[in-house]
């Protein structure tokens, strides 16, 4: 279990809150702008699967040291606000893409888990994204008796002080809401035991230890439903229905939640889900069939909508495995997956086809070549048009080596390819 902590520092200065209420106008007055009403209504749509054209997003995280302005604070709490509205702003006025500035602040309510009861070892690299898992245990059979139940932790007094200091700071100008982050990429039984034991041990026991694995697998999947009760309990979901970020770069605007039963207290079935196979990437369809499929149907029931994978290739488990998902409304289309046969399969069904073009057109390297991007681009419109709605995610760019200007260009040619192809 994580130690309670509070932020213990002293008060921030008359000048660092000007400057940050300068900045929270800034991003109230862009939220404002006509455009912003007109995403919503394409967003809306969009995810209802009745779309006029395919929406396009840039997800800044990544880079945003590239393209983030001077840092002007030095409280360590008003560099966090600093940061997070700058980083609002810079999207909209660098590349402009279809993400709707928001209206508000978040706070995301400071959740940690520690699975199994155990803590994960990891050591990384310097001044990099890089890391190493190191195993707690490299077999099952090692791991069995040390595997406890799932320990859950809400640090609510670190949350509300620094929602009350936010809330002091914008007062006036940007509301503050919370909001639980911690659903947007925690739920994954496969991710879960990889950072345990590491992927080649987890791999490995799937064919030495196969009903220990399976077995490993349930506990998860059981505490990772354990722990969704565990959040309604304690008021920690909250609905996701508008402008927030669910699956792997996409957006929540619908009216189809929460759902019909919906009381007043929110659940997971109210919200969006998102579930993924990326670390089981390395293991034949029938196999992920085998010791995940189960795993995976039963937590997409646990939500009312379902984004489902990131980097992985969904091609091959998607006949037998991911097409029996009900409540599936988006997926994630990678580099490495089949384009033309998940636009066949996705044809008539409402499911969008969520394109992740390659990074490597944008983070490589300081030059972008217009001509080829235009065509990779083109070649995505020609497989989809006709059969099945799309969207189109940039991510995973970790650098944009100098050249900021090549984002705009890529939203700008995207979007205009994107606004053929209905």
């Amino acid at each position: 279990m994580s130690e309670t902590k509070t932020i213990s520092c002293p008060p921030i200065s008359k000048v660092e809150i000007a400057h940050l209420r300068e900045l929270a106008k800034k991003q109230l007055e862009y939220s404002k702008l006509p455009v912003m009403d007109e995403r919503k209504t394409l967003w809306y749509l969009h995810n209802k699967v009745s779309g006029v054209r395919p929406m396009v997003v840039m997800e800044e995280g990544t880079f945003i040291n590239d393209i983030l302005p001077k840092q002007f604070c030095s409280h360590p709490v008003a560099v966090s606000i600093e940061r997070q509205i700058n980083q609002v702003i810079a999207a909209y006025e660098i590349f402009d893409d279809d993400k709707v500035v928001p209206d508000f602040f978040p706070v995301y309510f400071d959740i940690d888990v520690d699975f199994l009861g155990l803590k994960i070892n990891c050591s990384y690299a310097d001044n990099s994204v890089g890391f190493h898992l190191n195993p707690i245990f490299e077999t099952i059979e090692e791991g069995l008796p040390i595997i406890k139940p799932s320990v859950f932790f809400y640090n609510k007094e670190k949350t509300e002080e620094y929602e009350n200091i936010v809330s002091d700071i914008l007062d006036g100008i940007l509301p503050v809401v919370y909001k639980n982050g911690f659903n947007v990429w925690s739920n994954n039984p496969p991710a879960i035991l990889l950072n345990m034991m590491g992927m080649e041990n987890m791999f490995t026991a799937m064919i030495s230890e196969s009903d220990k694995f399976k077995y490993v697998i349930k506990l998860i999947t059981d505490d990772i439903k354990r722990c969704l009760r565990w959040q309604e309990e304690n008021k920690l979901i909250t609905i996701n229905n508008n402008n927030d970020y669910m699956g792997s770069g996409s957006y929540c605007f619908t009216d189809e939640l929460p759902a019909s039963s919906y009381a007043g207290t929110v659940r997971s079935i109210d919200t969006w889900g998102f579930l993924s196979g990326q670390e089981a990437v390395g293991i034949s369809p029938e196999h992920f069939h085998e010791y995940f499929y189960s795993s995976f149907e039963e937590l997409s029931k646990e939500f009312g909508l379902l984004y489902w994978g990131c980097c992985e290739p969904v091609h091959g488990i998607w006949d037998k495995s991911l097409s029996r998902i009900s409540n599936l409304r988006k997926i994630s289309i990678s580099n490495w997956c089949d384009e033309g046969a998940m636009a066949d399969r996705l044809t008539g069904k409402k499911i969008i086809y969520s394109r992740k073009p390659s990074p490597n057109f944008t983070g490589i390297k300081a030059e972008f070549d217009e001509e080829l991007f235009t065509s990779y681009i083109k070649r995505t419109a020609e497989i989809c048009k006709g059969k099945c709605k799309t969207e189109f995610i940039f991510r995973d760019i970790y650098s944009l080596h100098g050249n900021i200007g090549k984002t705009r260009k890529i939203v700008d040619i995207t979007r205009r390819i994107a606004e053929t192809m209905y």
